[in-house]
């Protein structure tokens, strides 16, 4: 049973460095933005994040899949798909010369990403909880569920 919170504390982890890459990401779109930052930077700076950031979530999606975790999985799928398609077609590199003609929409892309992996975490966090509650408390457990049939 230990496995399984080791699993998910791994699986914490992974989300936890997912949201600080789209975090960093995000703040550069916004210091481009507000001037603090020119697009070579940016470019340089995004571009060098963007293939681990696809390259993690694709692990972390497999991972759900491996450990059987369908649930989790199904959630994790839809950012997979969307970043095999951007990487596929070529357009997951962020272009200097066309940086400002697509920064809204990027911007509005790392914040849907941020929201999703902010939810992600609750659940996983969540779901580590539970699985160390369970794990601590074994068959006593059964009087913390919520969900008790009477």
């Amino acid at each position: 049973m230990a496995w399984v919170i080791i699993l998910w504390i791994i699986f914490s982890i992974m989300n936890l460095t997912l949201l600080g890459l789209n975090f960093y990401q995000f703040l550069g779109f916004s210091d481009l933005e507000a001037d603090y930052l020119n697009p070579y930077e940016l470019s340089s700076r995004t571009n060098s994040v963007i293939v681990p950031e696809y390259l993690l979530h694709g692990a972390f999606c497999i991972l759900f899949l491996v450990t059987g975790h369908w649930f989790m999985f199904l959630l994790s799928l839809p950012p997979a798909y969307y970043n095999l398609k951007q990487y596929l077609s070529n357009q997951h590199r962020i272009d200097v010369t066309e940086v400002f003609r697509v920064l809204n929409f990027e911007k509005k892309v790392r914040i849907i990403k941020l929201a999703f992996y902010i939810v992600f975490f609750a659940i996983v966090f969540t779901r580590l909880a539970l699985t160390t509650i369970y794990a601590i408390f074994g068959d006593d457990a059964d009087d913390l569920r919520w969900f008790n049939s009477p």
